[in-house]
């Protein structure tokens, strides 16, 4: 039996919300070595269990103006900035594209959501979060783009192959780390999602963005900080978030 339309777009949009409440959790937990399968979510001033009526994704954070119910203090706002992300990332898909095409897009755009928060606030891009992103990319490119199977298999060894080279190559010629050790699989598991073709306009669109955050700090500190660290794992998210909605660049251009 087809499924209808509507539910793809009404999927891609609606869970939106509710995946960005998830991704603001997991981005305080993970860090923060906290459970976050098992238990409950609670608050953090006083300790109480947060009910349905207190998780309801934007509506909740608004009709509490930001604060518990029970001790009044303040909901963390990247619960509500999230939210309105995830939200926003669902429409964007469900506009560029129909189907199970969308949502699979949103997937992505989420996932690199909230491994772009992460590493941009710890500089660190957990294997359990890239793998498994590589994973279902496999996933999506046979089932519902129907790739053969070495499009996503040559994708991931070619992203993950080109870091890891360069992060080899300048560890040994520098004598000190250029790339963060997750930064291959990242790219890896973006491979799998956009195929190898795509990635030199992943890379690019992610150069880019690094150089606008560097030069927006050169411009605001007006002094160059040669030890400063830039999180490549969140202009990488940039990148193969741009390059999927867009397509390579070679077929903008072209």
């Amino acid at each position: 039996m087809q499924v209808p339309e509507i539910f793809w777009t009404f999927a891609t949009i609606g869970l939106g919300p509710f995946v960005g409440s998830f991704i603001g959790l997991l981005t305080l937990r993970l860090p923060a070595e906290r459970p976050w399968a098992a238990s409950r979510s609670a608050c953090d001033g006083c300790g109480r269990k947060l009910g349905p009526l207190d998780l309801v994704p934007i509506a909740s954070f608004v009709a509490l103006r930001g604060r518990c119910r029970s001790c009044g203090a303040t909901i963390p706002r990247r619960y509500l900035l999230l939210e309105l992300a995830c939200l926003g990332i669902g429409a964007w898909s469900a506009l560029a594209f129909a189907g199970p095409i969308a949502l699979a897009t949103a997937v992505f755009g989420w996932w690199l959501l909230l491994l772009a928060v992460i590493d941009a606030e710890h500089f660190w891009l957990p294997d359990m979060l890239t793998l498994p992103l590589g994973a279902v990319g496999f996933a999506a490119s046979l089932l519902v783009l129907h790739e053969p199977v070495w499009t996503p298999v040559l994708g991931a060894a070619i992203g993950f192959g080109t870091l890891w080279l360069l992060a080899f190559a300048y560890e040994r010629v520098r004598g000190r780390q250029g790339l963060g050790g997750g930064d291959p699989r990242l790219l890896g598991a973006i491979g799998a999602w956009t195929g190898w073709s795509a990635l030199p306009s992943v890379v690019v669109w992610a150069g880019l963005a690094g150089i606008s955050v560097a030069l927006a700090q050169l411009i605001l500190r007006r002094q160059v900080a040669t030890d400063t660290r830039l999180p490549f794992g969140t202009f990488l998210a940039i990148g193969a978030w741009l390059t999927w909605l867009l397509g390579p660049l070679h077929g903008l251009f072209g």
